[in-house]
């Protein structure tokens, strides 16, 4: 479900941007789209409309807020998501990824930049190194894998935690960004 549901997702927010944004250049629509279709951005609409709440999980995972976590919260959505298509067809998917995504859509008049790419450009500005990435741990299942990764710029440093080591890079790099206060 997950799959499919990733998929109807990537074509759903493809042909609403087109519509919200027509003149805007691919490259530009692009980052548009990976934002909203991202995990944080999945995880909070998840978030939004309830879904950790109606997740079986076990016992001993719920005490350890696993329905609070970014990569459940955004797998489960995109399982949910796959489960509605098949089972409503493409027209009730839309109508909920719509609903659903109506306030992150707004939320950016000029076209976002990921957080790496801001991170990049504000070292590149005052001419410092480029910024560092490690990957400090790598835990779980092969299907749910769990990375930490750190990145270091100058003195300061940032961490994030996600489901895929690039996902991970980009929480990553917004921390750092907050701490540097850029």
């Amino acid at each position: 479900m997950e799959f499919i549901g990733d998929r109807v997702l990537g074509l759903l927010i493809a042909e609403w941007l087109a519509e919200r944004f027509p003149r805007e250049q691919e490259g530009d629509l692009g980052r548009r789209l990976a934002v909203l279709v991202s995990q944080p951005v999945l995880a909070e609409v998840a978030e939004a409309i309830g879904l950790g709440e109606a997740l079986a999980v076990a016992p001993g995972e719920a005490k350890a807020g696993v329905r609070r976590r970014a990569t459940v919260l955004a797998d489960a959505l995109e399982a949910a998501l796959g489960a509605l298509y098949l089972d409503g067809g493409l027209g009730r998917a839309r109508e909920f990824v719509r609903r659903a995504w109506d306030g992150v859509m707004n939320r950016h008049e000029d076209p976002p930049k990921d957080a790496k790419t801001r991170l990049q450009e504000w070292v590149q500005a005052r001419g410092l190194a480029l910024p560092d990435y490690a990957v400090i741990s790598r835990v779980g299942p092969p299907h749910a894998p769990e990375f930490v990764v750190t990145v270091a710029v100058g003195g300061a440093s940032g961490s994030g935690t996600a489901g895929s080591k690039r996902a991970a890079e980009q929480l990553a790099a917004r921390d750092l960004l907050k701490t540097l206060g850029a």
